[in-house]
C-alpha cells in the first residue's frame, strides 16, 4: 500500500510539473518571425520579405553589436543598449523578450527589427532578434529543440543590401546548450549550410554559441571552416566564459576587413557585449 501511494505521488508530481511547464511555456509548430518598423508590428510564419531593401552600411562602413541580453532582466539594459548601439548599423541580440517595455522601446526608436520566437513564456515571445538601420530583403527563422528541456534555441538568417551592390548574409545564432555529445549542436550549425555555401559576398555569423567545452568548440570551428571565414580576435577579451575558461560568444566574418573590436564590461546583462567595426571593400570591376 505504501509503495502504491509513493507511485501515485510520483505520477502526480510529474503531472503537475509538466502541466506547470505547459502553462508557462508555449512553442509553436511552425517558426514565427515578428518584424517591427515605424511602429508597425507584423508576425509571419518562417520568413519576412522586403522587395525594396536599402543599403545597410554607410559608405562601406559596417559597425556591429552582438549581445546576449538575458531577457532584459537587468533594470539598466535598455539605457545601455541605447548607448552601445547608437553608432551601429546592425545589432544581433540573443535572449531578447518582446515584453511591453521592450516593444515600446522598439516602436519609439528608429530601428527596424526582426525577432524569431523560440518560445513564449506567459505569452511573451523570446528568441534571437536583429536590429538594423534598414530592413533586410529576407529574414528567416530557424529553431533547434533542446533535447532535455524541449524548448527550442533560435537562429535568424537575414540578407541585407549593401552600398557596393553586394548582399550581406548574417546569421544570428543562440546554440543549443544541454546535450549529451554534439549531434544536436552540429545539426544546428549545419542547418544554414545550403544558403551559405554558395554566397560570394560578405558574411557575418555571430551570437551565443554555448561553446563551453572543447568538443563543442571543435565542432564549431569545423562547421565554420567550410565557409573559409575568420574569427574576430579581441585584444582585451572580456567575453563571458564557462568554468572551463572557454568563451561562449563569438563573431565570425568573411568578405570584410576588420577595423576595430572591443568587449566593454557591462552589468546590464550576464554577458558582456561584443563590438566590431568592418570595412566592406568595393566590388571589383573584373
Amino acid at each position: 500500500m505504501k509503495l502504491k501511494w509513493m507511485l501515485f505521488a510520483g505520477v502526480a508530481i510529474a503531472g503537475m510539473t509538466i502541466g506547470g511547464f505547459q502553462a508557462v511555456f508555449t512553442v509553436g509548430e511552425t517558426p514565427e518571425i515578428t518584424s517591427i518598423k515605424d511602429s508597425q508590428i507584423d508576425t509571419e510564419l518562417k520568413c519576412y520579405r522586403n522587395d525594396h531593401p536599402l543599403a545597410l552600411d554607410e559608405s562601406g562602413q559596417l559597425n556591429v553589436l552582438v549581445w546576449n541580453v538575458y531577457k532584459q532582466n537587468r533594470h539598466n539594459l535598455l539605457p545601455e543598449l541605447t548607448r552601445l548601439s547608437q553608432d551601429r548599423q546592425l545589432v544581433l541580440l540573443q535572449e531578447a523578450s518582446l515584453d511591453d517595455t521592450f516593444l515600446d522601446w522598439l516602436q519609439r526608436s528608429d530601428w527596424g527589427s526582426n525577432q524569431v520566437s523560440a518560445f513564449k513564456a506567459f505569452d511573451v515571445s523570446s528568441g534571437v532578434l536583429n536590429l538594423s538601420r534598414t530592413m533586410p530583403s529576407i529574414a528567416c527563422a530557424n529553431l533547434q529543440t533542446e533535447p532535455w528541456l524541449r524548448l527550442p534555441k533560435s537562429g535568424l538568417y537575414a540578407e541585407y543590401a549593401l552600398s557596393n551592390g553586394q548582399t550581406l548574409i548574417s546569421v544570428n545564432l543562440h546554440s543549443v546548450n544541454f546535450t549529451i555529445g554534439t549531434d544536436e549542436y552540429k545539426q544546428q550549425l549545419e542547418s544554414f549550410k545550403q544558403v551559405l555555401v554558395n554566397h560570394q559576398g560578405p558574411l557575418l555569423i555571430a551570437g551565443d554559441f554555448n561553446s563551453w567545452n572543447e568538443s563543442r568548440m571543435s565542432a564549431l570551428k569545423q562547421a565554420l571552416n567550410k565557409y573559409h571565414i575568420k574569427e574576430v580576435v579581441f585584444q582585451r577579451d572580456n567575453r563571458k566564459r564557462f568554468i572551463t575558461g572557454l568563451p561562449l560568444d563569438h563573431i565570425f566574418y568573411r568578405g570584410m576587413e576588420l577595423q576595430g573590436q572591443r568587449v566593454p564590461e557591462s552589468d546590464a546583462s550576464d554577458h558582456n557585449p561584443l563590438l566590431a567595426e568592418f570595412i566592406i571593400p568595393p566590388q571589383s570591376s573584373n
